[in-house]
């Protein structure tokens, strides 16, 4: 039976070296959304708006939520709170489908010499692509209302690469546990939205005890929304050791997904 390398290296050249084949399955994927709906493409846009006015009424208007150091305008309300919701909704989409990835492709395992690890980066591409179409919204928002973003939105990059390799870790892990416990994708449904409020998206970190506080790094998301808020609406750098930190966790958990699924996918033949 073959072997499959487990190196850091491979991981990064397998990616790279399918590329071109990731780019077409994803984009056949996010088409594939909306293939037969009237307004297509556009709901990619429409979903994170409705969705953005619901949450703003609710914690606004019904629950009275206001945020520490933002003002009452129930506008700047919203562009804070659609910040955490375009960091969840990009974990949880790519997440919540881990679990089906290689249960729903078995030609890909049982018929086609096919690279299945890219199934995770493929949900991935196509989930950032929604991302992105939020990420869009807010800036047109916020240049509308509030004047010109901040120059350390530049360091989007630097601080959504490392959310991407946490994502990619548990995809990986999630895809090839799937097969064997086909329980999985039922818990993990429960999980997300657990992790969507022991994140600081409808209410800010600093007014939880500081034992709390520290409780709540332990979750993937939380830093991250910290770090995506500092630099696109407070315009300050994110902590320099919370970043290297991320960093440094975020390629151990990649490597450490990648690990078990090179590791485990030779038994999904015989599971499926």
């Amino acid at each position: 039976m073959r072997d499959f390398s487990v190196t850091p290296r491979e991981m990064v050249a397998s990616l790279w070296r399918n590329r071109e084949l990731i780019q077409t399955f994803a984009w056949r994927e996010v088409l594939g959304r909306y293939r037969g709906s009237i307004l297509g493409l556009l709901w990619s846009f429409f979903n994170p708006v409705f969705m953005l006015i619901v949450y703003t009424f609710v914690f606004s208007e019904i629950l009275k939520a206001r945020w520490t150091g933002v003002s009452e305008s129930k506008i700047e309300f919203a562009l804070v709170l659609f910040i955490g919701l375009i960091v969840y909704n990009l974990f949880a989409e790519c997440i919540t489908r881990a679990p089906m990835l290689i249960l729903s492709n078995p030609n890909y395992v049982k018929k086609v010499i096919f690279p299945l690890e890219i199934l995770p980066f493929v949900g991935l591409y196509s989930s950032i692509y929604h991302a992105l179409i939020g990420l869009a919204v807010w800036f047109v928002a916020y240049f509308t209302l509030c004047g010109v973003p901040h120059v350390t939105s530049l360091l989007i990059p630097v601080v959504v690469l490392p959310f991407g390799l946490i994502i990619l870790g548990f995809s990986w892990f999630l895809a090839s546990l799937g097969v064997y416990v086909r329980d999985v994708s039922q818990m993990i449904g429960m999980l997300t939205t657990v992790l969507m409020f022991l994140s600081p998206i409808f209410y800010p970190l600093n007014i939880l005890p500081e034992g709390y506080r520290n409780f709540l790094y332990i979750n993937p998301l939380t830093a991250e929304i910290e770090m995506v808020r500092d630099i696109i609406y407070w315009g300050v750098f994110p902590d320099a050791d919370v970043l290297i930190l991320y960093w440094a966790a975020s390629v151990v958990v990649s490597w450490l997904g990648f690990l078990w699924f090179q590791k485990t996918r030779k038994g999904f033949a015989d599971v499926l």
